[in-house]
């Protein structure tokens, strides 16, 4: 029987090729196309014999190509390839609708929030995988650690997916992309103001999240973050099973202790009747406890026992990206994450100088889009306070919106400085190589910061920093 070809255009996105590799594993012929320049998912690509061609060329779709994946990163429906697509008459399906379409055939479970929806999911999934339940899953980053891709077509019936809140297509479709999924159980881990060319008021952010609410299975759970003010002001309103988790004493499961050692955290979780257990965790900060609590909470709703969740969470060191530990060279630490957000910046930052008071900390910034900056511009500035030494790059453009010469990165660098000194502006890579080598901090922690491409700066830094250290 001939496979069935599944073509996607942008590939390489960190949404898309999960997926890609889902419906690979699912029995599809998949390949797609992207941009030439090395991004964080070819490795896993490559590891799964997907063919990536370059350039948007009309001719790689023909009738012999069954279903098209598009993103709006590419133009959407507007993409050359899609157009001709729908020409032919073959159906095209955004990122966020075909997630929608799988789960729909599945036990979904949809994991939203403006932050931490990434190590949510990617915990739920380790424990579920080391558990035995074999989930499927597509989740936002290149590599869960300790499981391999973040796509996943399992033997069982649950389904793992992110819900994440921006535009189905920003040049066509403004519809969120998660209000295409109709899960059973949904994870909200928190609301904030995120996206401001996607949503023009925060109303309108807060709304979006209660519409998706109304998405869960009727018999369905929302396990919701009562920590965060605005979940706590949405869940009057929601007309579903509601759990609640937090460090709060309402929560219906409560982190009721922890420390924060260096390398290890552990916490304590109780629920309204009974002392459930202390978990021993090797990812950072008080933010991450939420996370993982949340995951277990889901797991636990999904048949697995608080005993394995306990053996197994210990195990679980985080996903592509997130607090990522690069290297070690000498005495200095290299780290990465994908903070793009104050509250990232902060709840990230604040990780670190937990697991690592007496180190000094350099931060890499390099912030992502124009829009964001200007919005939350204060924000931005007073994000910093838990590290030492800041750089900021250029902003990273996104290929949604346009240039704006009213903000730059040497404004926020002007702004963070009214609170820290040590902040400055160098524009890119070089410069920034440039500096760290004439500025060598013993004992140090290197992190790079951004949802842009500034995790490839490590190339270049790491072998500096060896050359310096010898």
């Amino acid at each position: 029987m001939k496979k069935k070809v599944a073509y996607f255009v942008g590939i390489k996105g960190v949404g898309m090729a999960p997926l890609a590799i889902y419906m690979k594993q699912a029995g599809f012929s998949v390949t797609g196309t992207d941009v030439s320049d090395r991004f964080i998912t070819d490795e896993v690509l490559e590891q799964a014999k997907i063919p990536i061609l370059t350039n948007f060329l009309p001719s790689h779709i023909t009738r012999r190509t069954d279903v098209v994946i598009a993103t709006g990163a590419h133009g959407g429906k507007t993409n050359p390839e899609v157009r001709k697509a729908l020409k032919l008459g073959i159906p095209v399906f955004m990122h966020g609708q075909m997630l929608g379409n799988i789960m729909s055939g599945k036990e979904g479970v949809a994991v939203s929030g403006c932050h931490g929806k990434t190590t949510t999911a990617s915990a739920l999934a380790f424990l579920l995988s080391t558990s035995g339940f074999d989930p499927s899953y597509s989740i936002g980053t290149s590599t869960i650690i300790g499981l391999g891709p973040a796509g996943h077509h399992g033997s069982g019936n649950i389904f793992i997916a992110e819900a994440d809140e921006y535009m189905t297509c920003p040049v066509t479709d403004p519809t969120p992309r998660f209000l295409w999924q109709k899960p059973k159980m949904l994870i909200i881990t928190n609301i904030e103001y995120d996206h401001p060319d996607a949503f023009p008021t925060f109303n309108d952010v807060k709304n979006a999240f209660l519409r998706l609410t109304e998405n869960v299975d009727a018999k369905g759970t929302v396990i919701a973050c009562i920590d965060n003010r605005h979940v706590r002001e949405l869940l009057p309103f929601i007309k579903r099973n509601v759990v609640t988790y937090g460090f709060s004493k309402d929560a219906d499961f409560r982190i009721y202790s922890f420390s924060l050692l260096e390398g290890v955290s552990f916490m304590k979780v109780a629920n309204k009747t009974v002392e459930i257990a202390e978990f021993m965790l090797n990812i950072a900060g008080k933010h991450n406890m939420l996370n993982l609590l949340a995951a277990s909470v889901a797991a636990n709703f999904s048949g697995c026992s608080w005993e394995k969740i306990k053996a197994n969470i210990k195990n679980f060191q985080g996903s592509k990206r997130r607090f990522e530990k690069i290297e070690e060279v000498a005495d200095v630490l290299f780290y990465d994450d994908y903070a793009h957000h104050p509250s990232e910046i902060r709840a990230t930052l604040a990780a670190c100088r937990n697991w690592y008071p007496k180190r000094y900390i350099i931060v890499l910034f390099q912030p992502h889009t124009f829009s964001r900056t200007k919005i939350l511009f204060k924000e931005f500035a007073t994000s910093f306070s838990d590290c030492d030494e800041v750089i900021v790059t250029d902003i990273y453009p996104s290929a949604r919106e346009a240039f704006d010469p009213t903000i730059s990165s040497k404004l926020l660098v002007a702004e963070i400085k009214k609170i820290k000194k040590q902040a400055m502006h160098l524009p890119g890579k070089v410069d920034a190589v440039a500096y760290l080598k004439k500025h060598y901090v013993p004992k140090s922690i290197v992190m790079t910061m951004g949802a842009g491409d500034i995790y490839k700066w490590h190339d270049d830094l790491i072998p500096m920093y060896k050359a310096v250290s010898l």
